[in-house]
């Protein structure tokens, strides 16, 4: 099985989508010059959320579309630790959040927003191990 490692997101300013990815969830955020495209690293974990898993892999899925939900995009979904406390982050740190958290049964609170640049990406606060 060949493992997803990796996500990419544009920007239209690399200072502002770095200060809001690290203003909003802590991440480490590093400009890379002229040489590397000026791309921006981001690194979003000093470990791997499950010690069990395997390193830097990154699991997902796929939902059916519908008319009814606008925004349906390829998303990344962050976890947090209080879905309330992050929203508030985000709003802080100049992002925009898509309504009101939404119970996913037997998963946690999930919610949509937009970073600085306009891209669509999504927070989970995960229920808790039992």
């Amino acid at each position: 099985m060949d493992p997803v490692v990796h996500f990419e997101m544009p920007y239209d300013d690399a200072a502002r989508i770095a200060r809001f990815y690290e203003q909003a969830f802590g991440w480490k955020l590093q400009r890379l010059g002229a040489e590397m495209g000026h791309y921006v690293l981001a690194t979003t974990a000093e470990a791997d959320a499950r010690p069990d898993g395997q390193r830097g892999a990154i699991n997902g899925g796929f939902f059916p579309r519908s008319p009814e939900m606008p925004g349906q995009h390829p998303s990344i979904v962050i976890a947090v630790g209080d879905i309330q406390s992050a929203m508030t982050k985000v709003k802080q740190a100049g992002g925009e959040v898509l309504g009101t958290p939404m119970e996913i049964p037997g998963v946690g609170q999930y919610v949509a927003f937009h970073d600085t640049e306009r891209n669509r990406v999504s927070m989970l606060q995960p229920l808790p191990r039992s």
